[in-house]
């Protein structure tokens, strides 16, 4: 027997009118449909009647041809001629708190066992970040229990993240770690053009039961049509919005910005845009803020969404577009370096390269202290790192060298973590300080009395 809600459902998606049109041609992923030219809109959804089927489709152009459409799967069994039926009811999700440890699809579906599994009220999956003055400002640091990122790159409620790393470097496990050992009321993570196989390695083994149990995952793997892939992102942000609006400090990881870049960028080139920088057209520059400017502050009464996303450079080039064009739009970036990898250093976060722009007002003065003091002697180490590894640095030529090295040969281990320690950032700071003490570096602490501080 149906449900009362599942019958609702049903009953919402009938419509009294029908707008039909047909297929007039098909090239590679775009089709052509004449008759709908003056009933439809860019971003309105489609059923297309092939013979194998109905094909879920999206309105992504128009031209003088007819209106130009991209699946939400593939259009095997789709003809000339045959029948296309706008869909009148507005697309959307319907997030629901029951959606809480569950894995759904791109389109809100849950795709794990959700017994609880119901629908909310619709949202839609393309809207606009909230006007620039009625958001409150970034709130207080959040704890990651991460010992690099709380001191050398802090993350405050409401911030917008990057997580810049190559292929193979740690980014998942780092992922993980976060949605694991950060304070935030409901996780969303978004998986966006995952490998099929790593989709269910790293819920339950990375993610594990815990982190699953709080939040709510979408799942788009790289075989899915780019249309979807596009969609899983905003589908994420969108369930994200839904529980800042309630009040909730969400945390969202998105994994990766670069995919999400890249299956806008099969979207444009499909429908003709110009390609421009390495082959992305204009539209996936104008995209990338559309999306990460949705994270962050909510208005007053609301809650915070704190972003984290992932950026996947090509070749391990900081400065290739998509990388530098989510750097001017994010609070801050985290860069995992292979070199840092290969000394089996994890999370290999390279702190030099490393910045959080919610510094210095989220640290108080001790910490500032420390992390400066941190930060200098580990940049004189990296001035003189090939010279000393060549044994060209002689020993006692220069005190603040000394110092260095003496400090990062202890700080670059401890700095290693295995993802299921935590640890608090206030043992992270002590520990920090007590070895640039023991490598002879002086750091007066403003907020310790005379006797500590000396």
């Amino acid at each position: 027997m149906e449900t009362f809600s599942t019958l609702t459902h049903k009953i919402s998606k009938v419509s009294a009118t029908v707008i039909a049109g047909q297929v007039r041609g098909i090239v590679g992923l775009t089709l052509t449909v004449a008759g709908l030219e003056r009933a439809a809109v860019i971003g309105q959804r489609c059923r297309v009647i092939g013979r194998h089927g109905v094909v879920e489709s999206e309105v992504v152009g128009a031209g003088a041809e007819g209106l130009r459409l991209l699946p939400f799967g593939k259009w095997e069994g789709v003809a000339v001629g045959d029948r296309v039926e706008l869909v009148l009811n507005d697309a959307g999700i319907h997030p629901d708190d029951s959606w809480i440890g569950t894995v759904v699809d791109a389109l809100g579906r849950p795709l794990s066992r959700a017994p609880r599994f119901s629908r909310g009220r619709r949202t839609p999956t393309s809207s606009r970040p909230p006007p620039a003055f009625e958001r409150r400002r970034v709130g207080e640091k959040l704890e990651t229990q991460i010992k690099c990122v709380d001191v050398f790159t802090p993350i405050c409620q409401g911030q917008r993240m990057g997580i810049f790393a190559g292929s193979g470097v740690g980014k998942s496990t780092l992922m993980a770690m976060l949605a694991r050992n950060t304070n935030a009321d409901v996780i969303v993570m978004g998986l966006i053009g995952e490998r099929g196989r790593e989709v269910r390695e790293f819920i339950q083994e990375d993610l594990g039961e815990t982190g699953l149990a709080r939040s709510v995952v979408v799942v788009s793997t790289g075989d899915e049509p780019p249309l979807l892939r596009r969609q899983a992102a905003w589908t994420a942000m969108s369930v994200a919005e839904h529980f800042r609006a309630t009040g909730r400090q969400v945390l969202l990881l998105l994994d990766s910005v670069t995919r999400f870049a890249m299956a806008q960028r099969e979207i444009g080139l499909a429908i003709g845009e110009p390609p421009t920088t390495r082959g992305y057209p204009p539209t996936v520059f104008s995209e990338l803020p559309q999306l990460l400017e949705r994270a962050g502050p909510g208005r007053d009464g609301e809650g915070d969404i704190t972003g984290i996303f992932t950026v996947l450079v090509d070749g391990d080039d900081l400065n290739e577009p998509i990388a530098d064009a989510v750097r001017g739009i994010v609070d801050g970036h985290l860069v995992l370096d292979r070199q840092v990898a290969e000394r089996n250093r994890y999370p290999a976060i390279n702190v030099q390269r490393s910045i959080s722009r919610m510094l210095p007002g989220c640290h108080d003065a001790d910490q500032q202290a420390i992390l400066g003091a941190a930060r200098r002697a580990m940049a004189r180490y990296s001035d003189m790192e090939e010279l000393i590894r060549v044994g060209a640095y002689k020993p006692g030529s220069d005190p603040e060298t000394d110092h260095a090295i003496r400090f990062f040969e202890e700080a670059d281990p401890y700095l290693s973590q295995n993802r299921g320690d935590q640890i608090p950032a206030a043992q992270s700071f002590a520990e920090l300080y007590r070895m640039l003490l023991n490598a002879g570096i002086d750091v007066p602490l403003p907020g310790a009395p005379a006797s500590d501080a000396a």
